[in-house]
């Protein structure tokens, strides 16, 4: 990656959210005076104030060169950029994830950040950090928060089952371990209480992710450079045990294949699940809805030799459109300073991927989990689907749908390969022709 000492042209934040359409096409015309506009995604109360705090913040320091916040929404982005980008109407700076900045990088929507890229954010987010939001050699985005998938479990189910060993960081549950581990955990014939809750209404990124940890790619780059799904024994363990769990177990709810990582949580507190899959975000809700005196641990999720997980980081990138880049670039190099990304981080419950702000004491407390999602951290690396034009619509069309009815017991594992393969490979061509 080409690196270039950042000059410090500025940028800056309002902290009044403005409409979304106001955005880069109206400055072509010479109105560069006018606030950059800042898309943040954020949702939960402490990192919507974290983000807004840190506008303020910047627009103190800054009076001659404003930022506006502006709030968008995780489940609407892709498509609101899409028109916004059509429309000439972008906003400048634009917070997302790694996995959805594919077909804008090569659609020429997002602005190669490869010669802003300061010395200091290059040389302290890990090159494979940064790799997930390169696309043809050219970094798009700037990673900036990541989210490992770990186990969230009952303690006081976890000490009372016979046999079961409590996995660390260095020592995860393999796939096997972890099926075994569940059926313990599980109590009752007709599900009383069950070892585990899949909750997949999205099951696509946690099928995928996990599988790097099972040898798993799923997507191969091909001699010519493009991309194509191969399915091979690899990528079977992590759907296949989470089928069996359900249908050949019964250690695991198959009410919960439809629910979202929150809908899972008031039977978690009851004790009618030993544990829960769920991104470590997660633990902000369960500290806030958890009742007086549950006991809850955070564990690592299972994997079959090194630990290793696929994550899509939130990202940080600049409109294609937008006519004062270094400016954009200054207000993100801004908000990403260590202390800033930590409490970013902090805000959003998730890990840095700053070394120096993964390095804060409050991210590697005990409490709440933090030590062991920081000992994660080294072991994430970029999800398999980060660079293939055409990802999210082999996701919604192919995968969640045949996926969904794989782990229901609905189709088996035969039709499930011929899906994925065969029907994705059709939907990935057209976008390689």
């Amino acid at each position: 990656m080409r690196r270039r000492t950042f000059l410090g042209a500025a940028a800056s934040v309002g902290a009044a959210a403005v409409p979304l359409f106001s955005g880069c096409a109206h400055r072509r015309t010479g109105e560069d005076s006018r606030p950059l506009r800042f898309q943040s995604l954020a949702w939960q109360a402490e990192s919507v104030a974290a983000n807004k705090a840190l506008v303020a913040e910047w627009n103190r320091l800054h009076p001659r060169t404003p930022v506006q916040y502006v709030q968008g929404a995780w489940p609407t982005v892709h498509d609101q950029l899409l028109t916004a980008f059509e429309g000439g109407e972008a906003p400048d700076i634009i917070h997302d994830a790694s996995d959805d900045l594919a077909d804008f990088a090569y659609g020429g929507r997002l602005a190669d950040l490869t010669p802003l890229l300061p010395d200091r954010l290059a040389t302290d987010i890990p090159e494979h950090s940064l790799r997930t939001a390169t696309f043809g050699g050219r970094l798009y985005g700037v990673p900036f928060l990541q989210e490992p998938r770990v186990l969230i479990a009952n303690r006081e189910l976890l000490r009372a089952a016979s046999g079961v060993r409590v996995p660390t960081p260095e020592d995860p549950w393999s796939w096997p371990e972890f099926r075994a581990a569940a059926k313990k955990l599980s109590q009752g014939r007709q599900g009383a209480r069950y070892g585990v809750a899949w909750p997949l209404k999205e099951p696509v990124s946690a099928t995928l992710n996990l599988a790097l940890s099972t040898g798993g790619r799923l997507f191969h780059r091909r001699a010519d450079g493009r991309a194509e799904v191969r399915f091979g024994a690899a990528d079977e363990v992590v759907p296949r045990t989470i089928h069996d769990q359900v249908n050949v177990d019964g250690s695991a709810a198959r009410t919960t294949l439809g629910m979202g990582g929150s809908d899972t949580l008031p039977g978690f507190f009851a004790g009618r699940y030993a544990m829960v899959p769920l991104g470590f975000s997660y633990r902000q809700q369960i500290v806030q809805q958890a009742p007086k005196g549950f006991d809850w641990t955070v564990l690592p999720a299972p994997a079959d030799g090194v630990p290793v997980q696929g994550v899509s980081p939130q990202t940080l990138s600049i409109a294609a459109d937008c006519p004062r880049k270094e400016a954009a670039m200054a207000f993100i190099a801004f908000l990403l300073e260590p202390a800033n990304m930590a409490r970013l981080a902090l805000g959003d419950w998730m890990l840095p991927t700053g070394t120096t702000a993964l390095r804060d004491p409050r991210l590697r407390a005990r409490t709440y989990g933090w030590a062991t999602g920081t000992a994660l951290a080294g072991s994430l690396h970029a999800a398999p689907a980060q660079s293939v034009r055409g990802y999210p619509e082999w996701k919604d069309k192919i995968a969640t749908p045949g996926l969904q009815e794989y782990y229901s017991g609905a189709i088996g594992m035969a039709e499930l390969r011929g899906r994925l393969v065969e029907d994705g490979n059709l939907v990935l061509a057209r976008y390689q022709r």
